[in-house]
Order: structure tokens, then sequence, then C-alpha cells
């Protein structure tokens, strides 16, 4: 079965000069069947959006990622939400919290996220988690989210590298997993040993193109036909058939996105 990439960003620049459609064409010979390109910040919806109407194998979500929070006003939360309702456009994100770099004021990360999570709920949306040094505070955000979102899935933490104890809260609230390259990384081990224990049900694999390409890629531009070696690595860890890994992330993927695949 093929694999899902659940999060890339197709409108970046790549490697090559390669677009769209050759990234999503490579993405298809190498068994990568779906794809979901990311929105990040207001300048970009209209690409998203643009690219999942080129493919029937592609869809797009919306979101102001933390680093841009400082972007984000009534003006910006009230195009969003006709925007929601594109029939490609499958969930609010990359939100969330980044106190590692602090682009925008923590306290603005805070408010916009939880807007955000709020127009989640509105749309009956999952989201896409951005995590990144927050979790004390991410949280409680996601608690007060969980316990209001009546849409069928809550959404994904994506390119999952936080603690133990966030992973398994998030689980337990209805959250997936999702991992990217990270996982294949050499100084990755406790990642791998706490990918033994999550959830099968509730894994999912991504690459984040253009960042993070995987061993034995490292140094390369990420491109999604490369999900497939964090899959491969997901199947080591988990002792299971490279086959069933992809057939339980392509299952998982369908459920957290509410997607059709081609």
């Amino acid at each position: 079965m093929n694999l899902i990439d659940t999060h890339c960003h197709l409108d970046y620049e790549y490697d090559g000069g390669k677009g769209p459609d050759q990234l999503v064409n490579e993405a298809l010979e190498s068994g990568v069947g779906t794809l979901i390109t990311i929105g990040t910040e207001p300048s970009n919806f209209d690409a998203v959006r643009e690219i999942s109407e080129r493919f029937p194998n592609v869809y797009h979500t919306i979101g102001v990622h933390p680093h841009d929070a400082s972007k984000v006003d009534a003006s910006v939360l009230a195009d969003m939400r006709p925007r929601l309702s594109h029939p490609k456009c499958v969930a609010i994100g990359e939100i969330g919290l980044d106190y590692y770099y602090e682009h925008s004021d923590r306290k603005k990360q805070q408010a916009e996220c939880a807007a955000q999570l709020d127009l989640a709920v509105e749309a009956g949306k999952p989201v896409v988690i951005h995590s990144r040094d927050g979790e004390e505070d991410l949280l409680p955000l996601l608690r007060d989210y969980a316990s209001k979102q009546q849409g069928p899935s809550l959404g994904v933490i994506h390119c999952f590298s936080g603690t133990d104890g966030f992973a398994k809260a998030c689980i337990e609230l209805g959250f997936y997993i999702s991992f990217s390259g990270i996982l294949t990384f050499k100084n990755s081990e406790p990642l791998r040993e706490l990918a033994k224990t999550l959830p099968l049900d509730r894994l999912l694999v991504e690459t984040d193109a253009p960042f993070l390409a995987p061993v034995p890629l490292r140094g390369k531009k990420c491109e999604p036909f490369m999900v497939k070696h964090t899959a491969l690595k997901l199947a080591e860890i988990r002792g299971i058939p490279f086959e069933e890994l992809a057939r339980i992330t392509h299952e998982n993927s369908i459920r957290c996105f509410q997607i059709r695949t081609p």
C-alpha cells in the first residue's frame, strides 16, 4: 500500500529548481501515493491551495506557524474561515508554540495558537501542531481544544521530537504522532526508544520537506519521496514488515485527515 507524506512544503525551493510536478511524480514513482502540503503563513495560503488543486493526490492545510504569530490579527482569522470549506483543505496548521527560536513573543504565540484551535473547533477540522520547547504551555491549550472538538479527528503532533510524557499525554487526548527523518538520525536513539512504545494506530510518517532529510540522504534537501526511509526505520524499530507499516500509517493518515486516496 502506498505511503502518505502527511507533511511537506511543496511551495518551497528545492535542489535543482524542482517544482511540485517533479516532486509529486518522483514521490509516486517511489510508492508515496498521497501528499499534504502545509500552509504556514497568510502569504502562502493561495499557493498551497493551488498546488492541491493541480493534483488528485495532494491535499493542503492553512495555518500560521508560531514563528509568524506576530502577523496574526482578526483579519487573518477572518480570511482563514471561508478557506477551510475548500474540499482539499484538510486541517488547520501548522500552528503551535516554538520557544527555541522565539521569532514571535511567547504570549502572542499562545494567543494565536488558541485562536486557531478555536477556529478548528468551529470548522470541525483537525490541527497540525508544531511543538518545540513549549510543551508546558502547549499541553493545556491542547487539552482545552480536545474537550471542545466535535469533529472526527483532533489532529497530529507533527515532526515529533519532544518528551515521552508529552507524546503519551497527546495520544491519551486522541492526537496522532508523526515521525520525520529525525527518527533516522544518529543521535535520535531516545526518539527511537519512544517510537517502540507508542500505539501503532496513532503513528504517521512525514518528511517536512525540504527540511530534515533522513539517513542515508543527509546533506540533501529533503523531498517527499524520502518519506520511505523514515517508514523503513519505523518498521525496523517496531519489528514489523515494511508493507504492514505502510498499510498502518496509510490507514491512520486517512482517519486523521479524513482524506480519500486515489
